[in-house]
C-alpha cells in the first residue's frame, strides 16, 4: 500500500483528474461557457499533466539506458586494456605492435584512460633492451640475436610514434600529459607539434634523435645525465617552466637559439659538440 501511495503514476493519474475536475468546475462558473466546452478544456489540462508524466518517464528512461550503456562501455574498456596490457609481453613481435596500436585506440576514443596508457608506452621503453646500434662492442656472431634486436627495434619505435599521436597538438587547450622516460633506451622520439606536460628522461640513451619541433612544454624539462648520440632538435620548442639538462652529453651540434625558454636552462656538467649554439646567459638579452 506505501509503495502504491509513493507511485509516481497514481499521483499523476489524481492530479490529471484533479486538474480536470477543477478546470471543468471554474469554467462552469462562467454562464458563457458550455459544459461540453467546459469539459473538453477539463480534459485537455488534465492530459496535458498526464503528458507531462510520460515526457518524464522517457527522458528517465534514456538517462538510465545512457548509464547503462556507460557501465558496458566501461567494462568492455578495462577488459580491453587489461588484454592488451597481457599481450606486451607477447613473444611475438606483430603481437606487441598489436596491442600497443590497440591501447593507443583505447587512448583515442576514451580520454581518461590517455595518461595510463602513456605511462604504459613509456614503462615499456624501459625494458631492457640490447642492439648492435646501442652495443657495438657486444658479440653479436648470433645472426638470430641480432634479428630479433632489429625485430624488438621496430618494435619500440611504433611506441614512440604512438606516444606522439596519443599527446595533444601544440596551441590547444585541455589537460596536459606526462612522460617519463627515465632509464629508457629511445631510438626516434620526435614530438613534433605536440603539447606535453612534464617531461622526466634521466639516465636516458638516444640513438637517433629526440625531435621537439614545435614542441609546448608546460611542465618541467629535465633531461639529466642523457646520452644522446644523434640529433637534439629545438626548432621552434618552447619552454615555459624549469629545463635542467644538468650531466647531459650531445653527440651532434644543437642550436639553443631556436627555441624559447622562460627561463635559462641549467647546464652543468653537459656537453655539447662543437659548432654548438648555447643559450644567453641569465641577464643578458633574450632572458
Amino acid at each position: 500500500m506505501r509503495r502504491l501511495l509513493r507511485s509516481p503514476l497514481l499521483w499523476t493519474l489524481l492530479s490529471s483528474v484533479a486538474v480536470l475536475v477543477g478546470v471543468t468546475a471554474w469554467l462552469l462558473t462562467d454562464r458563457a461557457t458550455s459544459r461540453g466546452d467546459a469539459l473538453k478544456t477539463g480534459a485537455l489540462a488534465g492530459g496535458a499533466i498526464a503528458a507531462l508524466y510520460g515526457l518524464w518517464l522517457n527522458d528517465r528512461r534514456r538517462r538510465t539506458e545512457e548509464d547503462r550503456h556507460e557501465i558496458e562501455r566501461s567494462r568492455i574498456s578495462d577488459e580491453r586494456f587489461a588484454k592488451s596490457i597481457e599481450l606486451l609481453g607477447n613473444d611475438a613481435d606483430q603481437v606487441r605492435v598489436g596491442a600497443m596500436h590497440s591501447l593507443a585506440g583505447l587512448a583515442r576514443t576514451r580520454p581518461e584512460y590517455r595518461q595510463t596508457v602513456l605511462d604504459v608506452l613509456c614503462a615499456y621503453l624501459r625494458r631492457p633492451f640490447e642492439h648492435p646500434k646501442f652495443d657495438p662492442d657486444a658479440d653479436w656472431g648470433d645472426s638470430e640475436r641480432k634479428a630479433a634486436a632489429e625485430r624488438e627495434r621496430l618494435v619500440r619505435r611504433a611506441a614512440e610514434r604512438l606516444i606522439r599521436d596519443i599527446l595533444p597538438h601544440s596551441g590547444t587547450t585541455g589537460p596536459t600529459f606526462s612522460l617519463n622516460l627515465s632509464d629508457a633506451r629511445l631510438d626516434k622520439l620526435g614530438l613534433l607539434g605536440r603539447r606535453v606536460g612534464w617531461f622526466g628522461a634521466d639516465r636516458c640513451e638516444v640513438l637517433t634523435y629526440l625531435d621537439l619541433t614545435d614542441t609546448q612544454l608546460s611542465g618541467k624539462f629535465l633531461l639529466e645525465n642523457v646520452t644522446i648520440h644523434g640529433e637534439f632538435v629545438l626548432t621552434r620548442a618552447s619552454f615555459e617552466r624549469k629545463v635542467s639538462l644538468d650531466n647531459t652529453v650531445v653527440e651532434t651540434a644543437v642550436d639553443f637559439s631556436e627555441a624559447t625558454f622562460a627561463e635559462p636552462p641549467s647546464l652543468e656538467g653537459a656537453k655539447f659538440a662543437a659548432g654548438s649554439t648555447l643559450p644567453v646567459a641569465s641577464g643578458e638579452d633574450g632572458y
